[in-house]
């Protein structure tokens, strides 16, 4: 049997993160839970102490219901060395379709993220390959792909 499960994204800043996240993924921003105005307040109402507290956003859904929540945890520290699990976007299609296809609305999508505060780390593009997929860092620097 499955279990529900969400995923943490430790982060400095989780409103950004929750933002550019919800728009890359086509999530939306979670509401807090029905009875408190935001999260801040919820997370008050838990005993958290002040300064673990962080103003806006910090948790995204998927508005149909098939991916995994997703909680941008405020830390002190920063993010140091590569990351052990990262999120794989997939914008090219199925490989039935024309790698050229793929390439392009790959291309495209690395473009938007791009429009969004990512970066390119680099273009995986090998002759013979059947596979295209482009590198990514999001605004704090956590490794992604889009294939």
């Amino acid at each position: 049997m499955s279990v529900r499960y969400q995923l943490v994204i430790d982060c400095a800043d989780p409103d950004r993160q929750a933002r550019f996240w919800a728009a890359a993924l086509g999530y939306e921003l979670a509401p807090p839970p029905s009875g408190f105005a935001t999260w801040r307040d919820y997370y008050r109402d838990l005993g958290l102490p002040e300064e673990e507290l962080a103003d806006g956003a910090d948790r995204i859904s998927d508005p149909h219901g098939h991916g995994p929540a997703i909680w941008f945890h405020a830390v002190a520290e920063g993010k140091s060395g590569k990351n052990r699990m990262h999120i794989d976007i997939h914008a090219g299609g199925e490989r039935t379709e024309p790698l050229a296809t793929r390439k392009q609305r790959v291309d495209a999508e690395a473009e938007r993220l791009v429009g969004l505060g990512a970066t390119i780390t680099v273009v995986m593009d090998q002759e013979g390959v059947d596979h295209y997929a482009v590198g990514m860092k999001d605004p704090e620097g956590n490794e992604f792909d889009v294939n």
